[in-house]
């Protein structure tokens, strides 16, 4: 049963639907600065002429920064979202009220897809405020009728009180959260298999089929996989059905493009590559062509629930070197400025990620100078502790800081690889 009739447009319907909402976007686009700027056309003949628009980048974003991309007066604007990333000016989403109401909607649709509705419970165990993950599916959740639990991260004891006295049937919770929320229930003496929950949203951060499997057979449900980003307006851009077979991405909202990143010509369907997104019916800050830098295919067979808006397939990395540390975004250049800010330690460092226990560990390894290793044992743990505070601090998350000896790091010929992701190979 479809929640939104748009869900049940015809292959020419949708074409027809994006073709008009990306005249009107154009048309809205070219009253920013930003855009006035890129010299976009005024009106498009058909949706193969996309492909000839300019593309927008992050950089774009934070170069235009605060108003730049601003597409309606800032008076009409009601709400600031702001994506988490590298040192200097943020990438900041302005929304008008229709926005906010056009992405409950849309949110709504994608939590009705996995079989949630007004009789279900709703705990949503993701971080609030400038991240998108949080709140979008909150405003989704009540747009569907359910009664919302805006309870936030962490404290297992109390997330696991409330589900099991609440009656919690639908949760929104990181995927490396819920073992350690499994590890927890276990503990107090609950089985979750015994819990009402029937539904998780898992997301914000890169996780394996397995994973999804193990999560789904330790609590007895079924866990369904999102895809979103704060430049689309947050969570929502693409949702899993009952099928779980691929995300269906929104066409009468997000008209999407896979390129060679290489080369930046568009591929057909079933082929990988870097997702591009246009978003259609944003009325502050719409954007045309932006590259997401998240690699992943268009599904080309249909699914079989019988819905036309075509699939995505599990992102399964990025083409920029950015890192998901438990749903925490952070680039390896936030590592290298404050080490360089520190003394007692070089320039030459390498960052490790491991998943130990289905959570992400972050390690990083420094080489010493000589002053700092000829000193006294208790001046090398304070140097590491200081530097530990120092990242931490910056970047969101507590790494595992290693100081080392001068020299023992391996060195690459050529550009120097500072970045060794094992996650993958762990979680095979």
């Amino acid at each position: 049963m479809f929640y939104d009739p748009n869900e049940g447009l015809s292959r020419s319907e949708l074409d027809a639907l994006a073709l008009q909402r990306f005249q009107e976007t154009l048309a809205r686009a070219s009253k920013s600065p930003a855009y006035q700027k890129k010299n976009l056309p005024s009106t498009l003949r058909s949706l193969q002429e996309v492909r000839e628009l300019p593309f927008t980048l992050k950089q774009d974003l934070r170069d235009a920064f605060p108003y730049g991309f601003l597409a309606a007066p800032l008076e009409s604007c009601v709400r600031l979202h702001s994506s988490s990333g590298t040192t200097g000016n943020p990438t900041v989403m302005l929304y008008t009220q229709n926005d906010l109401d056009n992405w409950s909607k849309l949110m709504a649709r994608c939590m009705s897809l996995s079989g949630a509705n007004r009789h279900d419970i709703f705990q949503n165990i993701m971080g609030y405020g400038l991240f998108t993950g949080g709140i979008g599916f909150h405003y989704g959740a009540e747009r569907l009728g359910m009664l919302t639990i805006p309870i936030g991260p962490g404290n297992s004891k109390r997330q696991g009180w409330f589900m099991k006295h609440l009656g919690v049937s639908v949760v929104h919770i990181l995927p490396s959260y819920a073992f350690r929320l499994y590890s927890h229930l276990k503990e107090e003496g609950v089985d979750p298999k015994e819990l009402p929950l029937r539904i998780a949203f898992i997301g914000a951060e890169p996780h394996s089929e397995a994973m999804r499997r193990e999560i789904e057979r330790l609590y007895g449900i079924k866990a369904f996989n999102s895809f979103g980003l704060s430049e689309m307006n947050g969570p929502g851009v693409a949702f899993e059905c009952q099928e779980q077979s691929g995300m269906h991405l929104w066409e009468d909202y997000y008209y999407a493009e896979i390129i060679d990143p290489e080369t930046l010509e568009v591929l057909p369907d079933g082929e990988w590559g870097e997702l591009v997104l246009s978003s259609i019916h944003r009325e502050a800050m719409p954007l045309v062509r932006y590259r997401t830098r998240d690699l992943t295919r268009i599904i080309p067979e249909p699914c079989k629930c019988g819905r036309v808006h075509r699939r995505i397939d599990r992102i399964k990395g990025r083409t920029d070197d950015m890192l998901i540390i438990n749903g925490v975004n952070l680039f390896p250049m936030q590592i290298e400025k404050t080490i360089l800010g520190m003394k007692g330690v070089g320039s030459h460092y390498i960052i490790e990620v491991h998943k130990e226990q289905f959570l992400d560990k972050l390690y990083v390894k420094i080489e010493m100078t000589e002053e700092a290793f000829s000193g006294s044992l208790s001046e090398l743990e304070a140097l590491q502790k200081s530097l530990t505070a120092a990242l931490t601090s910056e970047l969101g998350v507590n790494p595992k800081v290693k100081l080392v000896e001068r020299g023992s790091l391996p060195v690459e010929e050529g550009k120097a690889k500072r970045v060794y992701d094992y996650r993958e190979k762990e979680l095979a």
